[in-house]
């Protein structure tokens, strides 16, 4: 959605905007959610960067002319099918991904000890 709302304060047409909408979006689909923890915070905090600079390069892609080959509105049934169908230990449960690294595995045991 930032990819679409940057190509339309940027000036982009209707068309423009759907066409970044959906490339932003497709770079995105299928990633997991694996909170460490429990928390919103690793890795998500630095996925937010890339979501952030995929936005920006989408937009611009769209504002020079590229287009998805994939209309917007079958891109975003698209992925409600993907994260229907994705395991719901990549779904922010914190029980696949990172989350269950030996290394998340201790991050969460520190948090449950913090006082």
């Amino acid at each position: 959605m930032a990819a679409g709302t940057l190509t339309a304060i940027r000036g982009g047409s209707a068309e423009q905007i759907g066409h970044a909408t959906a490339m932003a979006l497709k770079n995105l689909m299928g990633l997991i959610c694996d909170p460490v923890a429990g928390l919103v915070e690793v890795p998500c905090v630095k996925r937010n960067v890339v979501g952030a600079v995929n936005a920006v390069s989408c937009a611009d892609m769209a504002l020079a002319g590229i287009e998805s080959r994939i209309p917007v509105d079958q891109v975003i049934d698209c992925m409600g099918d993907v994260g229907h169908r994705m395991p719901e230990e990549f779904r922010e449960t914190a029980l696949g991904g990172l989350a269950v690294t030996p290394v998340g595995q201790q991050v969460k045991q520190q948090m449950e000890e913090r006082p």
